[in-house]
């Protein structure tokens, strides 16, 4: 059979050298579908190979991901024991995105596994495929190539970071090999109806609630090519929601037409978390997020800064349009 991937040998001996070990398996802050599927994935792999490792993540697991944990072990800073432990990150674009204390406490990473492509490689052992549209895509290909055994829910927690980070495969990352990896994962016991209704059919009436206040905020620039939406902090308190819960909100500022770039600005007690999403390759919104110090992928990118929405605003607007510029006359 052809393998997916001519580096899943090097992962699978690297994977052997954790034997012996405790491992932690790290994902990054406000974990989302391909962080948390990731996660128990390779728990879960590890610990069917005899390996003792453990998920840990700085923030709870999202409510409507927590059915995918199942029986894994997935635990908080507080709860883990001792610091002599390997630790593994995945869907982590550099050490910081795993959270402070975290990171203070395990300054090494031996094993990094990611697909974004603003990846810093900061562990001792880097697989950072930036073609790939999620980091469980890169997972699940190496499971298959080195027959590790897949069993229910490692298929679905995989399947779960493809189709969140796809945007249900409707971005220009989904291929044939996204569905071939898929139709593996279906056979390894994935239910495809199952995780969409998890997902997509448990809406709450407050997180309604805050897309109505979200999209009402929406002011056009740039002859309407980008669309900026913000949610003011009280939004959350009005609507008796969560950060968690703007999840994705930025798509529906991006999904208009005419638009290219679609932002969204959370406004948390001052500091501001924010989100690029771009519906072609090509406006390399990773690079535009540089400009205040974030990152990401070509079309997915993410910023944090310490400066109130008002006075933000016009830099970031100016940002943008130096980048637009830069975008039209082939300067990227």
């Amino acid at each position: 059979m052809t393998s997916f991937l001519s580096e899943s040998t090097s992962f699978s001996n690297v994977v052997q050298q954790l034997q012996g070990s405790s491992v932690l398996v790290i994902g990054h802050r406000r974990p989302d579908g391909d962080c948390v599927g990731s996660q128990v994935a390779m728990t879960r792999i590890l610990r069917g190979l005899g390996i003792d490792a453990i998920a840990v993540n700085n923030d709870p697991v999202p409510r409507t991901l927590q059915k995918f944990v199942g029986n894994t072990p997935f635990v908080g800073p507080s709860e883990i024991k001792g610091e002599d432990h390997k630790i593994v990150t995945v869907d982590c674009a550099d050490h910081a995105r795993i959270g402070d204390e975290l990171k203070e406490r395990y300054p090494h990473v031996f094993l990094n596994v990611d697909h974004h492509v603003s990846n810093t490689k900061f562990a001792e052992h880097n697989f950072v495929l930036s073609d790939a549209s999620a980091t469980g895509e890169i997972l699940a290909k190496f499971f298959f190539d080195t027959c590790y055994k897949v069993d229910k829910t490692t298929a679905e927690g995989l399947y779960l970071g493809i189709c969140t980070d796809t945007g249900q495969f409707c971005y220009s990352g989904t291929n044939a090999d996204v569905f071939e990896i898929c139709r593996k994962l279906c056979e390894s016991g994935c239910n495809p109806a199952v995780v969409a209704h998890e997902l997509y059919e448990r809406e709450k009436p407050g997180r309604i609630q805050l897309l109505q206040k979200f999209l009402a905020s929406f002011q056009m620039e740039f002859d309407d090519r980008v669309c900026i939406g913000n949610i003011r902090g009280q939004f959350y308190e009005e609507t008796g929601t969560k950060p968690e819960d703007a999840e994705n909100f930025v798509d529906y500022a991006r999904s208009l037409e005419g638009v290219e770039i679609g932002v969204l600005v959370e406004d948390r007690n001052g500091k501001l978390k924010g989100s690029f999403r771009a519906k072609d390759k090509k406006y390399r919104v990773d690079l535009l997020a540089k400009n205040f110090a974030g990152g990401g992928h070509a079309c997915a990118a993410g910023f944090n800064v310490d400066v109130p929405f008002k006075e933000f605003y016009p830099s970031l607007v100016q940002r943008i349009g130096e980048h637009l510029e830069l975008v039209n006359n082939g300067g990227l």
